[in-house]
């Protein structure tokens, strides 16, 4: 019995290792500054950031190689492949707030028929005063039309947006002003900061 305990005691031990070695390695994606800092100064702010993580991957884990779900749940391309991100998907169902329930999915075209689901994110009109997970950072996108095809065109008031999709006569989806954006990207690792607008590593999908 004792024998069995010490073995116990040594997983355990083994464990926390482990465990304290992983978070050590994701701590910089998550808003340290640097890895040097590891996870003795996290605070409550990435603590509640871990939860929040963790709460979004259980919401949307359905979705990550998936996007026939996610378009029987309601998105619809928003965007085609932009650079450094992806293909953006809008649920307009959606509006607000809520860690579980994103109104954009950013994916990244893998291959022939294969969607990875890289960033979810959230759009303002303007800077939120409190952000609204912890140590957020936010990007902006440009006042502009879109269509029904994923065609964007810029421009600054709707009575400019163009009646169907130049090149493709796609029709006219929405316009919106210039927004804030959140991104957050939990399903593909990101060296320039979970919070980051655009991803270094997806560069090998631009063009997919």
């Amino acid at each position: 019995m004792k024998l069995h305990k010490t073995r116990l005691m040594k997983v355990a031990g083994i464990t926390a290792v482990v465990l304290s070695a992983g978070l050590g390695m994701l701590a910089p994606a998550w808003g340290q500054s640097s890895p040097a800092r590891g996870t003795a100064g996290m605070g409550a702010g990435n603590a509640a950031l871990t939860k929040d993580i963790a709460a979004a991957r259980v919401a949307t884990a359905k979705y990550a190689t998936n996007l026939a779900k996610a378009q029987a749940d309601g998105y619809q391309i928003l965007t085609m492949e932009v650079p450094g991100m992806g293909f953006h998907f809008v649920n307009p169902n959606i509006s607000g707030f809520d860690i579980r329930k994103p109104p954009i999915l950013v994916y990244e075209h893998t291959g022939a028929n294969r969607w990875q689901l890289g960033a979810l994110e959230w759009v303002f009109t303007s800077v939120p005063k409190t952000p609204p997970l912890p140590n957020a950072t936010f990007g902006s996108f440009p006042a502009g039309c879109h269509y029904k095809d994923g065609t964007f065109v810029p421009e600054p008031t709707q009575a400019d947006c163009p009646t169907t999709a130049p090149g493709t006569g796609a029709a006219f989806f929405f316009f919106h002003p210039k927004l804030i954006t959140m991104h957050f990207w939990i399903w593909y690792p990101n060296p320039a900061g979970l919070f980051s607008s655009t991803n270094p590593l997806v560069a090998p999908f631009d063009g997919g």
